[in-house]
């Protein structure tokens, strides 16, 4: 019974910041055709070319640090029935020859439901000289009834995929970028809406949060909103907006 009053205190909590999500991100995105901001950065399928030289598997980005040992954990909340999941996420001392060259840290993120791993992922990212973080691809099984199946593995410089970014150095309002282009399979896309935000969340209150709205041609009913904070790593609070029903709450950072 405290089990489930938790989930239920932490759906409400969800959905105040959620109701406060939809109200700004709605007003920004009515005024997004005369506020936004060229980034230079690739959107949809956009060709890049990068150079390995520029870029580094260090990375230290303020919003999304990843040093070797750091650890993020977080709640999963399906607000639809109240069930929970677990997502662990580490930083390892692997890196990893990308086939354009790059060389990238290796990612673990582990997401499980009662003890039992439902999926396992390795990510891929590297830091470029100006402070950019980008993604580079995935190697993810999901496990059903216990059995091992791919889900959606795909590697930049492979078979025509490409990297995108994970986060900018220097975000502004309007902004937007793909964050990763594997035709058909991963095309996530996102735009920064607001840079003042605070959210609420087990691990604590953030202030002046990155607050950006995910979504994907290929998913067009589905919307994220996310919030990033300093000092915290990653997102803090990830809420599924439209085509889902996920909140992601950080519980805890240790690094």
């Amino acid at each position: 019974m405290a089990d489930r009053t938790l989930n239920i205190k932490a759906v409400a909590a969800g959905c105040i910041v959620l109701v406060a999500a939809l109200a700004l991100g709605i007003t920004l995105l009515a005024t997004a055709g005369t506020s936004s901001t060229s980034s230079g950065f690739p959107r949809g399928s956009d060709p890049v070319n990068l150079d390995p030289a520029d870029f580094s598997a260090n990375i230290d980005n303020a919003r999304w640090p990843m040093t070797v040992g750091s650890r993020w954990v977080y709640r999963v909340v399906d607000t639809s029935d109240g069930s929970v999941r677990h997502d662990v996420i580490e930083v390892t001392d692997q890196t990893k020859k990308i086939a354009d060259g790059i060389e990238a840290r290796v990612v673990s993120d582990i997401v499980s439901d009662h003890g039992q791993p439902t999926e396992v992922t390795k990510d891929w990212y590297a830091q470029d000289s100006d402070g950019n973080v980008w993604y580079f691809g995935e190697n993810t099984v999901e496990y059903k009834h216990g059995k091992p199946t791919d889900n959606g593995t795909w590697e930049a410089g492979v078979d025509g995929n490409m990297p995108g970014l994970a986060l900018p150095a220097d975000p502004k309002v309007g902004m937007s970028y793909r964050e990763e282009y594997a035709k058909g399979v991963a095309e996530d896309q996102s735009r920064v809406l607001a840079l003042d935000e605070q959210a609420q969340v087990p691990a604590g209150h953030y202030k002046d949060a990155l607050m950006t709205e995910d979504f994907s041609p290929i998913e067009p009913d589905v919307s994220e909103i996310k919030f990033y904070a300093r000092g915290s790593g990653q997102a803090v609070l990830a809420v599924d907006v439209s085509g889902g029903s996920d909140m992601e709450q950080l519980v805890k950072y240790t690094h």
